[in-house]
């Protein structure tokens, strides 16, 4: 074989250096949402957020808007299992994000995968799925449950949905703790639970990060008025990308849920439904910059490298 050219060796140079300077991917498993509410639109603005590449692999699609889901039509696992694998054999993946994903047989094909990339950290959102035929619950929870729970790292829900799905029995004389959801689904084989949503006196809520032997981080936020789309996928996929960038859990779990605070602070109506929370918040004007044509001359970099986890907190706290 010939001597590679000083041309030849200066491109591979290049190369390495944009792989050094690379942001880092997440993979999403999750369905498309033509609304923008959630699903894959969710995913992808809150990884561009926190500067990461998302790739997504669409394993479905609702049929909804901004105030409910009526339908949705699930993809077969060969497709799903077809796209993540060209991904993953081309590009490394640093966290993996599972949503909704349709189906038992997706949810077999995605634990496969995370499987055989057991050392990536996997989050795992559970959305609320009392749209769906009660049959279809019960088919796909199980499925999750025995198949992917074992592979998850991080299982985000709210309060409510978690508690039905893991302790349908509970006949406790209080509402379950994070902690007791935290134990059923460690005994599961899931490492960490953020529990959200949990309802607390005087219009607020409680978002806490947990084992089944310790609350390792807890942030109280009040209660809104309006209601959302999304601001679960929002959460998730915020955190899901903060860990892929190195962030230790508690670290990444605080910085996700300011984000989200953010996002639903300047939430905004694109329809006639619920709110969708602004997740590009970060990318608004500011009232006080300087007209158009005196910013033109503003440095591209600095534009693109602001984010919202460069940004002090507020004191929304919502």
């Amino acid at each position: 074989m010939a001597n590679p050219t000083p041309l030849q060796l200066d491109s591979r140079q290049l190369q390495a250096e944009d792989s050094d300077a690379s942001p880092a991917c997440v993979m999403t498993f999750n369905a498309n949402d033509p609304s923008g509410a959630g699903g894959l639109s969710a995913d992808i603005a809150a990884f561009v957020s926190a500067g990461t590449h998302g790739l997504a692999v669409v394993t479905g699609a609702y049929v909804r808007d901004t105030a409910e889901i009526f339908d949705h039509f699930a993809f077969d696992d060969e497709a799903v299992t077809d796209q993540a694998r060209a991904a993953l054999e081309d590009m490394p993946v640093s966290a993996i994000k599972v949503g909704f994903v349709g189906n038992p047989e997706n949810i077999s094909a995605i634990a496969q995968i995370a499987s055989d990339y057991a050392d990536v950290p996997l989050v795992a959102y559970m959305p609320s799925l009392a749209w769906w035929e009660e049959s279809e619950i019960d088919s796909y929870l199980d499925a999750f449950r025995e198949l992917l729970l074992p592979q998850t790292t991080l299982l985000v829900g709210n309060h409510s949905s978690l508690w039905r799905w893991l302790l349908p029995d509970w006949s406790g004389e209080r509402n379950p703790s994070a902690r007791d959801i935290a134990k059923v689904a460690a005994d599961l084989g899931v490492s960490y639970t953020l529990v959200t949503g949990i309802p607390l006196p005087d219009q607020f809520i409680d978002n806490v990060l947990a084992t089944p032997q310790a609350v390792l981080y807890s942030e109280k936020f009040e209660r809104f008025e309006a209601v959302f789309s999304g601001a679960g996928e929002t959460l998730s996929a915020a955190l899901t990308a903060l860990l892929a960038n190195g962030q230790d859990l508690q670290a990444a779990t605080a910085e996700a849920l300011t984000y989200l605070d953010h996002s639903l602070n300047a939430g905004f109506h694109p329809g006639m439904g619920h709110i969708v929370p602004d997740r590009l918040f970060w990318a608004q004007a500011e009232d006080d910059e300087e007209p158009e044509n005196e910013a033109a001359g503003t440095d591209d970099a600095a534009l693109i490298s602001k984010s919202p986890f460069e940004l002090p907190p507020h004191g929304t706290k919502h």
